[in-house]
């Protein structure tokens, strides 16, 4: 295919230097990903190579404008997430897509979907009572739940706020840790505080836990209970049992909504035992009322060794499963002569 050039006009040094990145990161990515060679000459910047590359580098180039004048900056996930829309025949610019702030920290930072999977699961938050949230580590799965149901609090639209996870993983047994029930559980629960603490500032947190306005529990603690007016949080669901799944999603009561968060690749349970959220999943699909978003490795916010490691775990287990079939395979056929 013949090589075109194609220029675009920058005016702004400022707005220039925040596209280029720093020591050109943004553009050395640009270039590599989609394969073409851009430089800046006084005001204007020089896409170059093959007729359909330079068209999708037109594309990109100009939304990463658009995102920096809002932004003003421009972080290398916005550019990597922005390549992988390109790629995808998405036109749009990422600041135009994921604009809505779900809630400010105690800080003033905006939280807000970082892809268009976060935008689905965030949509599906606010239009569906139960939501289930399944994805790989790194996607925003129990951040943005957290942000949502701080949200609801802060609007009234819930009462209080309850998060809870099995209290169990790993293989770890809770009795050898020290302490009462609550210190044994503890350590599990420290991301849901962690996150907790981010948003809404330690003071403000111990003020609404003091007060009984948030409860961050083990899942053992839900049974029995009906949870009325309340925003509730399943974290870990993958390492629930059917049981447990049951009870929970049986403890809903009128007024509240319920998040439910898992990664179906990393499942602690016993062996033998069947993961609650991977047969939950199979009985409600299509029931009116239940959104379920998938998020997967595009997903990831975290650093971009993570996206790698997924991959790389992906391709090992498809490899094995290839490998275990062939001996079942060579096995049935040695047993059927």
């Amino acid at each position: 295919m013949a090589k075109v050039e194609s220029s675009i006009d920058i005016n702004d040094i400022n707005l220039l230097t925040i596209v280029f990145g720093k020591l050109d990161e943004n553009i050395g990515l640009i270039e590599k990903e989609l394969d073409v060679s851009i430089k800046s000459k006084k005001d204007k910047v020089l896409i170059y190579g093959e007729e359909e590359r330079v068209e999708d580098s037109l594309v990109l180039l100009n939304n990463l404008i658009e995102t920096a004048k809002k932004q003003n900056n421009l972080s290398l996930s916005d550019v990597r997430y922005s390549i992988s829309l390109v790629k995808n025949n998405e036109k749009r610019p990422v600041y135009e897509l994921l604009k809505d702030t779900v809630v400010y920290t105690s800080m003033g930072k905006p939280i807000r979907a970082k892809t268009l999977g976060q935008k689905r699961y965030i949509d599906n938050i606010n239009n569906s009572d139960i939501v289930f949230g399944i994805g790989p580590a790194g996607t925003g799965k129990t951040y943005l739940a957290m942000a949502a149901a701080v949200r609801a609090f802060k609007s009234k639209e819930v009462n209080r706020i309850i998060l809870t996870r099995p209290a169990v993983e790993a293989g770890e047994n809770l009795g050898f840790l020290p302490g009462d029930l609550q210190n044994k559980v503890d350590p599990y629960l420290r991301p849901l505080y962690d996150a907790l603490f981010e948003i809404l500032g330690h003071d403000t947190y111990n003020n609404l836990f003091e007060k009984g306005l948030i409860e961050v529990a083990p899942l053992a603690y839900m049974r029995g209970r009906t949870l009325d007016s309340a925003f509730v949080i399943l974290d870990e669901a993958q390492n629930t049992t059917n049981e447990q799944m049951k009870m929970f999603l049986t403890r809903l009561g009128y007024g509240s909504k319920a998040i439910i968060t898992g990664d179906v690749t990393q499942i602690d349970l016993p062996h033998g035992k069947q993961s609650g959220l991977k047969t939950v999943l199979k009985i409600l699909a299509g029931v009116k009322g239940i959104g379920i978003t998938y998020l997967n490795k595009n997903d990831i916010v975290r650093h971009p060794l993570v996206q790698r490691i997924i991959d790389a775990y992906e391709k090992y287990e498809k490899n094995n499963e290839k490998a275990e079939k062939l001996i079942e395979d060579k096995k049935s056929k040695s047993w059927g002569k």
